[in-house]
């Protein structure tokens, strides 16, 4: 059977707050310490968490501020955004704390460019494959 669409709904509010959670744990941040530099209360950052409360994209931005990460993983978890091409790696780069903006962009970009020109040179692969195994010296 089919989930309601109120199911579905709830589900992504607890999905988003279970993923925040973990982020925080990551972060070693306290709820407290979030709530105070995403510009929250407490309780409402403490609902958003246990899935009580589905927030606005505002709201979202802030809490990826204060947790030092994209708010685009936020708004792809909340299911605001779809997940960008590039997948589990793409993902590990946008959420990665340690990174700035800055660095986050470069990386996808090199990232997106290395796809691209294999995803281009695919065809050409086997022939460069072939081409190899036919010019190599006998042993």
């Amino acid at each position: 059977m089919d989930k309601s669409i109120d199911e579905a709904v709830a589900d992504l509010g607890r999905d988003i707050g279970e993923y925040i959670r973990q982020q925080r744990n990551t972060a070693k941040i306290s709820l407290r310490q979030l709530a105070k530099l995403a510009g929250v209360s407490n309780p409402y950052l403490s609902q958003i968490e246990r899935g009580l409360r589905k927030p606005s994209a505002e709201i979202l931005q802030q809490i990826a501020k204060g947790l030092r990460i994209s708010a685009e993983a936020l708004y792809v978890e909340a299911g605001i955004l779809e997940q960008r091409e590039g997948g589990a790696l793409a993902d590990a780069i946008v959420t990665a704390p340690d990174l700035t903006e800055r660095q986050k962009q470069v990386l996808l970009d090199v990232y997106e460019s290395f796809r691209r020109e294999n995803t281009a040179g695919k065809p050409n692969t086997a022939k460069a494959e072939n081409t190899a195994t036919q010019t190599k010296p006998e042993e």
